[in-house]
């Protein structure tokens, strides 16, 4: 039976999605667990597979378009079926069938009202004028009023994203040179105008408003104090400013650490661990092996078998009961360019330092290309987040839900310490900081695993074996 193919609902707090590349072209036959598309959120890249099998019979967006969650991206045919059955459920969203002359971008119109597009954003999805498909368009839209040749409209064609884009690093289309077919804009034009113009990127602010009437001055812009009036001077402003907007990103993040502060009770624990064993280790492995390991490296796999030593630990909240987990997954805090994401490292407490350092390593890298996926980021009891690489001693951070806990890790000090025998001696440390959600675990239980990873730390062979 003819099925709608429908932009998935990748992640709970995602409205819309980036169709970023299609893997099957029409007529195309699928079978179960073939990845069909690429798609984009604000913070991960995800596969779409196939749950049938099933021949595609009309790919209705194209690739580089956003769409929201639910809406059809392509119509699947069962095998053996007949196009009509196809035909009919392009005939739901106002597109000729097989037979017909209405070309695919006509979907971009039909579904404009439900995305909220203006005619222009319609106009700029359209296939750039000059090509084949363009000229096949002509009779459609001239029907419709609209005109396609660029020339004669004097409007510029970018991609969704590359909109987007553009707007939120406060960039103009019209100083964007587009590098697409038939010269409209797509994503890889913005991110090398936005390379190249560098970060300063500033708002215009208009000389005048509007005219001053009866002596009045004209209202203030973005900030700026409005003109004196007979002689006065103008009231005190607000220095100047650039205002940079809200990625989706950002929101994201902090609607959910938001969340996390108003529904999660934290309270924090500190503690100071001697690492002078754990440098020498870590010298010592890092002589000897192919692969470079970071303190952090070494206290993410501590953290995993912490967790699985006092498995009370090793829980989240829920509304219905505390779910304690039978498996070690520790989330770890890496910085990309979107901001900062914590891909889970899956049955931790079961992998060598090897494993922990080749999983973190693969994390980071994609990180940095925007191409994590959406199930690597789900999930976890516990994060670790580090800043001691800028210097910072101690920090106190917040949780990521809904995990039970985030594991703040500060810089390497020498400081003075008691010693064997109570002597005063220089001693190599490390402060911790432990925020805890107090719905599932108390503070006994926390110090009793704070005490457990300390062990660890300062005796770091236990980590190995």
């Amino acid at each position: 039976m003819a099925s709608f193919l429908r932009m998935p609902g990748v992640s709970a707090d995602s409205e819309e999605a980036t169709l970023e590349e299609w893997n099957v072209s029409e007529g195309t036959e699928i079978h179960e667990g073939d990845v069909l598309a690429t798609v984009e959120t604000e913070k991960a890249v995800v596969e779409v597979a196939s749950d049938q099998r099933a021949v595609v019979h009309r790919i209705v967006i194209e690739a580089g378009a956003t769409v929201p969650v639910g809406e059809p991206i392509a119509v699947l045919l069962a095998i053996g079926e007949e196009a009509a059955a196809g035909d009919a459920l392009l005939a739901e969203l106002g597109i000729a069938g097989a037979t017909g002359a209405t070309p695919k971008v006509a979907l971009q119109v039909d579904i404009s009202t439900k995305r909220n597009l203006t005619e222009e954003d319609v106009l700029q999805e359209v296939i750039a004028p000059g090509t084949e498909e363009s000229k096949a368009n002509d009779a459609v839209w001239s029907a419709a009023g609209m005109v396609l040749d660029s020339q004669r409209s004097g409007r510029i064609f970018s991609s969704p994203i590359a909109r987007r884009m553009a707007r939120d690093a406060g960039i103009s289309i019209e100083q964007i040179e587009g590098g697409g077919p038939g010269g409209r804009i797509v994503r890889k034009d913005v991110e090398q105008t936005i390379a190249r113009m560098g970060t300063d990127l500033t708002l215009s602010v208009p000389e005048q408003v509007a005219p001053a009437v009866q002596g009045l001055p004209a209202p203030a812009v973005q900030g700026l104090p409005a003109p004196a009036v007979q002689g006065l001077p103008a009231p005190a402003g607000v220095g100047e400013f650039v205002e940079v907007p809200h990625t989706k990103f950002r929101k994201v993040v902090a609607n959910r650490l938001q969340a996390s502060k108003q529904q999660a009770p934290h309270f924090y624990l500190r503690a100071t661990m001697r690492v002078d064993k754990l440098l020498a280790l870590r010298a010592q492995v890092n002589a000897t092996s192919s692969f470079r390991v970071s303190i952090n490296d070494f206290f993410v796999l501590a953290v995993a078998k912490a967790l699985a030593d006092v498995p009370r630990m090793n829980v989240v909240w829920t509304d219905e009961a505390i779910r304690q987990f039978t498996s070690v997954d520790v989330a770890v805090a890496i910085a990309s360019e979107k901001g900062l994401v914590t891909p889970v490292v899956r049955g931790a407490e079961k992998l060598s330092l090897t494993g922990v350092v080749t999983t973190i390593r693969d994390y980071a890298t994609r990180a940095r290309q925007g191409r994590l996926q959406q199930h690597e980021l789900e999930g976890g009891t516990l994060t670790v987040t580090n800043l001691g690489m800028y210097g910072i001693e101690e920090f106190a951070a917040i949780i990521n839900p809904p995990q039970v806990g985030i594991l703040a890790v500060g810089a390497v000090v020498k400081q003075p310490v008691v010693g064997a025998a109570d002597r005063l001696e220089v001693g190599t440390v490390i402060t911790v900081t432990l925020s805890v959600d107090h719905r599932p675990v108390d503070g006994v239980l926390a110090a009793e695993w704070l005490k457990r990873l300390r062990e660890l730390i300062e005796n770091p062979i236990q980590i190995l074996v």
